[in-house]
């Protein structure tokens, strides 16, 4: 990987060593372990003592040249054998002659004697600055440790990266953002160590397993430690012998590893040596390797055969009984014989954890021996992995045979949700509901997923009508209770229903003390989000989003990208665009091209967030893909998707189309009776700058749905008004009600409306409101543009001028607007005129068009 590293996260350490090496000054030390960037830092302060034209003096120790005297120095005096005084002596001599200069000591600890003795005097006398480095743990000359102990010299101990660091790092030798969980997995295993994290990184680029998916640079398959890394590890850990190489693969295949089992299976004293050599770390209750790339180099190095071997023998040790998952994944990767049941506990225990490859793996270990409970839990697994064949295939095969009833209910259940949600077949999914549901068996579960299937329909108010009821009731299992409170959760989040929404939230298990231990819980929370979004509380939406997230954050698989999903949409609904941006690009790079469900419902949060942000150009192919079609089970948030084309054509310019667009999303919410829904899309075609009769007719009437309502209500009245200071007004509300996007428009429109009537001082006043709301969410709306670069445009002429900058033709943008090509050249003509430009190109310079 051929790209410069550069220095990060070492700014005020590069300071405190510049300001102690400059002329005057005595010096400093800079010690830490291996790999922690020390050298580096010296240079790096070194290069500034060159270039304000400073000499450099760069000893360096080392194990080679400890035998001889002045070996660190070797190359750089020229010093005759001799008695040690006089050596010494001529060496200070020559430094005296070279003055001005810094002398720099590299790896101190190895120098050796007379080394070490002119170093000192140089100090003491004050000859020239001195900086040294050296590595912690390991042995120093008594008279170079004097140098920090007697005061002689600072010290400065430089830790290894912390997690933001190692991140900014990466993503700078990259040169673009990094997958979150990429970044920790990386610093996890580095330590933070600038070396290893070099040595890793450049591995697995250049092997490819490191790459960029829609500008997100992330790992793709487990990670190989290259030769180069292998060999500085190797030097590290040096020979083992033989139990102390069993205690570090013990711990490297297991870890943690309680004391006991591990002085049991090896031996004390091996242990108490792998420690004391730095491999190991105990508290005294578990052991665990000094570095996790050391694991990584014994699990490289041992055979297969012994590692199965030493699996075994560890695994026999654990009880399964608190957590079945560590117990089973050892013996599976072991020589003892399977243990089903271990495993479908296990499986089942990885699930509510989320950890959905796990538990895909397990439960198909599980299932090789044909148990029917395994085979469903393993369907379950494949089919929230987005491996909806294989899924389908088993419930077949598990239909055709089922043994009773009450098996085959189940799994015509499970069977449906993979139809409707992993491979969009609606229909079939109904005829497995009714399957289900000609059995007579399970009615709590066939009446959970019937309740989805009629919000999947739009019918809101039979779920209205039959999901209460069911919240209160005493529901079989969590898979139960979170399909209810997912469709009671869907259907008063688009009609206003708060109090249903918030026992849904109860029921569902999203409560502060727990979240939902199966993945249909993510949908919950979803439309948990959506609900605080459309009632004007997006607050208590981005805290629930914020445990899922949590609970998500560090897992492989779908999992983690849809907690980001939701924390994505949580930040969207307070109006955070760039926070928002971080967590659905990351989503969004994750979910391309797999098919997951989630991935619908990212692309349309995504594409609206960047709309919002300015970036059309960036935004128009998810659009594109957003118009083309949706997943059949998310009919319920077509609004979103007519919105998300709102505001793409806005970040256009075409600001017509998408307040068009806004209200054909607010008519399709009130065809499917989404009140809530309807609230939104007016909301959008206000802040859009239009639709201000048919918004506040509409909105006078919703009014009574909660305090986004109200909020967009005032909001139309003002514009429709054009009263700068009730649009002022209305922006302190969007403030306290938590959108601040809403508020920078209402703010923008403000400014323009006592521009236009005149009011300078007051225009500039909300401008500069708008702005500093702008710098908070990251929003680049139309209404902004226009407070940013007010013109003496009309409202049409901005627009069509927006449209030509960006290089659509005269007879493109008639037809996108629907009007004439003459009428459009009309309009460019004033404008260019109004502006002073007579070229199309010099357009985008004036509007500020990317």
């Amino acid at each position: 990987m051929e790209r410069p590293w550069p220095l990060t996260g070492r700014d005020e350490e590069l300071r405190r060593v510049a300001a102690a090496i400059r002329p005057g000054a005595a010096g400093v030390i800079v010690a830490g372990p291996a790999g922690v960037g020390k050298t580096r830092l010296a240079r790096e302060a070194l290069a500034g003592c060159v270039r304000h034209g400073e000499s450099v003096v760069f000893a360096q120790g080392s194990s080679a040249a400890r035998p001889f005297p002045l070996g660190a120095f070797a190359g750089l005096l020229d010093v005759p054998p001799g008695e040690a005084a006089e050596t010494i002596g001529r060496a200070l001599d020559q430094l005296a002659r070279q003055l001005p200069l810094v002398l720099a000591v590299d790896d101190a600890h190895l120098l050796d004697e007379h080394s070490a003795i002119v170093v000192h005097r140089v100090v003491a006398r004050r000859l020239a600055p001195v900086l040294i480095t050296l590595r912690t743990g390991e042995p120093a000359p008594d008279i170079v440790t004097s140098l920090w102990k007697d005061d002689h010299l600072p010290r400065l101990d430089l830790a290894p990266l912390d997690a933001e660091e190692s991140t900014q790092l990466i993503a700078r030798v990259l040169g673009g953002p990094v997958d979150t969980a990429s970044a920790h997995r990386l610093w996890t295993m580095t330590e933070g160590s600038p070396l290893f994290l070099r040595h890793l990184l450049g591995g697995e680029v250049s092997a490819g397993r490191f790459t960029a998916a829609s500008g997100i640079w992330r790992w793709t398959s487990e990670p190989a430690i290259s030769p180069e890394l292998a060999g500085l590890l190797d030097r590290e850990i040096g020979d083992l012998a033989a139990g102390v190489r069993d205690v570090v693969d013990m711990v490297a295949l297991a870890e943690p590893v309680a004391v006991p089992t591990l002085s049991a299976l090896t031996s004390a004293e091996d242990l108490e040596e792998a420690e004391t050599r730095g491999l190991v770390r105990t508290d005294g209750v578990v052991a665990r390797l000094a570095h996790p790339l050391y694991g990584e180099v014994r699990r490289a190095a041992m055979g297969t055969l012994r590692a199965r071997r030493l699996r075994g023998l560890v695994a026999q040790t654990l009880d399964p009984g608190p957590d079945p998952i560590p117990r089973a994944v050892l013996t599976l990767d072991s020589d003892l014989p399977p243990d089903p049941a271990l495993f479908l506990r296990a499986a089942e225990a990885a699930t509510r954890m989320y950890d959905l490859p796990l538990a895909e793996r397990l439960a198909r270990a599980a299932a090789d021996t044909g148990d029917l409970a395994a085979r469903v839990v393993h369907a379950a697994a494949l089919s929230w992995l987005s491996r909806g064949e294989e899924a389908e295939a088993i419930h077949v095969d598990i239909v055709d045979g089922a043994p009773d009833p009450g098996t085959l209910a189940l799994v015509q259940l499970h069977r449906a949700g993979n139809l409707l949600f992993t491979m969009a077949r609606p229909d079939e999914a109904r005829r497995a509901l009714a399957a289900a549901e000609d059995t007579g068996a399970a009615p709590a579960h066939t009446a959970a997923m019937s309740l989805v299937l009629d919000i999947v329909d739009g019918e809101t108010s039979t779920v209205l009508a039959r999901a209460p009821e069911l919240l209160r009731s005493d529901l079989p299992d969590d898979l139960a209770a979170i399909l209810v409170a997912t469709s009671a959760s869907a259907a008063a989040a688009v009609t206003g229903e708060r109090e249903v929404l918030d026992e849904a939230a109860v029921a569902g298990g999203l409560t502060a003390e727990r979240v939902p231990t199966v993945i249909p819980g993510f949908g919950l929370a979803d439309f948990q989000v959506l609900g605080h979004r459309l009632a004007g509380t997006p607050d208590r939406g981005a805290e629930l989003a914020g445990r899922m997230r949590a609970a998500s954050a560090d897992l492989p698989g779908p999992a983690r990208l849809m907690g980001l999903v939701v924390a994505g949409h949580a930040a969207l609904a307070c109006g955070r665009v760039d926070d928002a941006l971080v967590a659905l690009r990351e989503a969004w790079a994750g979910f391309e091209g797999s098919g997951h469900e989630f991935g619908y419902r990212c692309r349309t949060l995504l594409a609206t967030a960047l709309a919002q942000a300015g970036r059309s150009a960036e935004a128009a192919p998810l659009l594109a893909g957003v118009a083309a079609g949706h997943h059949p089970a998310y009919r319920l948030y077509l609004p979103d998707d007519l919105l998300a084309l709102a505001w793409g054509a806005a970040a256009e310019g075409a600001t017509t189309e998408a307040i068009g667009r806004a209200a054909e999303a607010a008519d399709l919410a009130r065809a499917a009776g989404s009140p809530a829904y309807e609230v939104l899309a007016w909301q959008t075609a206000v802040q859009l700058g239009g639709a201000t009769a048919a918004a506040t007719r509409r909105l006078t009437s919703l009014a009574g749905l909660g305090r986004r309502a109200e909020a967009a209500l005032a909001h139309a009245k003002a514009w429709a008004a054009e009263d700068g200071d009730a649009l002022l007004r209305a922006a302190n509300a969007w403030v306290a009600l938590g959108d601040l996007v809403a508020a920078g428009d209402a703010a923008a429109q403000a400014a323009d409306v006592h521009r236009r009537a005149g009011r300078q001082g007051s225009a500039l006043t909300a401008a500069s409101t708008a702005e500093k709301l702008a710098e908070r969410s990251g929003a680049r709306t139309p209404a902004l543009a226009v407070a940013a670069r007010p013109l003496p445009l009309t409202v049409r002429e901005r627009e069509i001028a927006a449209l030509a900058a960006r290089g659509l033709t005269n007879k493109e943008i008639a037809a996108r607007l629907t009007l004439s090509v003459r009428t459009v050249e009309g309009h460019l003509y004033r404008a260019g005129h109004k502006l002073g430009v007579s070229e199309r190109t010099a357009l985008a310079d004036v509007l500020g068009v990317e």
